[in-house]
C-alpha cells in the first residue's frame, strides 16, 4: 500500500536524481557517500513507500478507504 502522496514522490525522485549528480560532480569516497545516500529518496519515491513513514503511522496521501467512497 502506498503511503506517498504523488507530490511527495516527485520531490523525492527530485532529490535523489539531485544528490546523485552531486555525487558524481564530487566524485571519490564522498561522492560514493552521496550517491548512495541518494538512492534512498530515489526508490522510495519511485516505489510510493516509505518503511519511516510506515513505522510512524504517517501518510502524505489520502487512505484507500476514503478515496473509495
Amino acid at each position: 500500500m502506498l503511503n506517498e502522496a504523488n507530490w511527495d514522490r516527485i520531490a523525492r525522485a527530485a532529490l535523489g536524481v539531485v544528490l546523485l549528480i552531486v555525487g558524481f560532480a564530487v566524485g571519490g569516497g564522498l561522492g560514493v557517500v552521496i550517491g548512495v545516500v541518494a538512492l534512498i529518496p530515489l526508490v522510495t519515491g519511485v516505489v510510493g513507500w516509505c518503511p519511516i513513514y510506515a513505522v510512524l503511522g504517517f501518510r502524505t496521501n489520502q487512505a484507500d478507504s476514503e478515496t473509495a467512497g
